[in-house]
């Protein structure tokens, strides 16, 4: 962050947005975030998944418009175009893919303890990055646009991205609407679930973990600044550990789950 001259506000939110990003890690290491498969009623009050998930995204939402609108190069050219990203994420992320959940006789419901921890997450993560695009991010301007980081963020973020969103819509799409589950020769699916195939799944079981983390990490890159480190951190630190129980998971549930797959990162892990 050469050129960035501080901000005690800023850098205390900061600060702790790092932390609770160990503590995400921390807790993951012992029990898989409570929502979807692993829902949990000891965790406090299950919610309806869409009601849970659009509650926990909206805070992103609404701070970072909040605070983007007050930095004095809210309307510059690379703030813009960061701040078009940003709304395309939580467009899907905060609305389409709440109002889109469909968990018709899955057994699913939303923790009101993690809802609460994500409004959380997404209210600081707004904040952070409003203000960083167009406010304190003192390489953020004009210049910026000849930098081949700005190019290749974006360029990561539209791979992480498409990857996101074409694995949801895989997941979301197993068996046409309304239709009666039933059995398969994989076992019992009594609770709704099914192998997804094609896409990223030919090589993950989680490609849309993956596709987040990717995101992130592109915009990381493309913003160039610790709020894009922070938030990634959070994201691996939470979706890491529960891709890699979501492959146990399907391998205990399914017989013919698919061997080759690796949980999160082809090939490797």
């Amino acid at each position: 962050m050469k050129g960035y001259t501080g901000d005690a506000v800023f850098d205390t939110i900061l600060a702790i947005g790092f932390g609770f990003a160990a503590f995400t890690f921390l807790g993951s290491l012992f029990v898989a975030s409570p929502y979807g498969r692993f829902a949990s009623s000891k965790m406090g009050i299950n919610l309806n998944p869409k009601l849970g998930w659009w509650l926990m995204e909206i805070p992103a939402t609404l701070s970072f418009y909040w605070f983007y609108m007050q930095g004095s190069r809210a309307l510059e050219m690379v703030p813009l175009i960061l701040a078009g990203v940003w709304t395309l994420h939580y467009a899907n992320r905060g609305w389409f893919f709440p109002l889109a959940i469909r968990n018709q006789g899955k057994k699913s419901s939303f923790s009101i303890t993690v809802m609460l921890l994500g409004m959380f997450v997404t209210g600081i993560h707004g904040y952070l990055h409003a203000r960083w695009f167009s406010e304190l991010a003192p390489h953020l301007t004009a210049a910026w646009l000849h930098d081949p980081r700005f190019w290749l963020g974006l360029l990561v973020y539209a791979l992480g991205f498409s990857l996101l969103f074409s694995s949801e819509w895989i997941v979301r799409n197993l068996r046409p609407k309304n239709t009666p589950i039933s059995t398969s020769q994989s076992g019992p699916r009594g609770d709704g679930y099914a192998i997804p195939y094609g896409g990223g799944f030919r090589l993950v079981s989680s490609p849309q973990y993956l596709g987040e983390m990717l995101a992130w990490l592109g915009l990381a890159i493309a913003s160039w600044g610790l709020p894009g480190l922070m938030i990634l951190a959070i994201t691996i630190a939470n979706l890491g550990p529960r891709a890699l129980a979501t492959h146990r998971w399907y391998q205990s549930k399914f017989a013919d789950y698919p061997r080759q797959r690796k949980a999160l990162i082809p090939f490797v892990l």
